[in-house]
């Protein structure tokens, strides 16, 4: 994970978590002190690991941990009171959100950044192959719009236009999107 923010108004709790992060889980850390200078920063940044410690002066915390997670990528971890962590835990769980109670154990947050690091990674290989494979549907789509107007303007058959795109992709060494968007080029005009 590249970048995280530390949400909290307790220098003490801030000292801490900015220690047990930076060392092996972030490159840069950012640190608001209000709910509303986070969620300022999340729109700005793209942010790997939001840490809020609440409460905050502004709001509880929970709302922008919902908000954090429900933004994409980000991986939230939301330092509650220990009686009202299994409630807010609750409601939360389904976001993706990791609650954690106080007093806040060393080796529990180390742990549940650890976890969150492999999330994180796991994620971005999903994305990459999402990407991929989004790319490759449109290149698809592109090339059968591109047979229907070979089909319908030069009263080719299916098979016809499909070899036609294939000789074309072969001959030009280009790819057949390539050859598609050439044809979508000149009949679609």
């Amino acid at each position: 994970m590249e970048n995280a923010v530390i949400v909290s108004n307790a220098e003490s709790s801030t000292a801490f978590l900015h220690d047990l992060i930076k060392p092996e889980f972030c490159a840069s850390i950012n640190v608001c002190e209000s709910c509303a200078a986070a969620r300022e920063l999340l729109a700005k940044q793209t942010i790997d690991l939001c840490v809020i410690n609440a409460p905050l002066s502004d709001e509880g915390g929970d709302r922008l941990a919902r908000e954090a997670a429900e933004s994409g990528r980000c991986q939230v971890v939301l330092i509650v009171k220990a009686e009202t962590a299994e409630q807010i835990s609750a409601t939360l769980e389904d976001q993706g959100v990791i609650t954690v109670s106080k007093p806040m154990r060393r080796e529990t947050l180390y742990t549940a950044f650890k976890f969150l690091c492999v999330i994180n990674k796991k994620m971005q290989r999903l994305m990459t192959e999402n990407s991929r494979l989004t790319k490759k549907l449109d290149d698809i789509r592109m090339t059968a719009r591109a047979k229907l107007v070979l089909i319908s303007h030069l009263n080719m058959t299916e098979a016809e236009a499909h070899r036609y795109i294939e000789k074309q992709a072969m001959d030009l060494r280009v790819t057949r999107r390539v050859v598609a968007e050439g044809i979508l080029k000149t009949y679609e005009m």
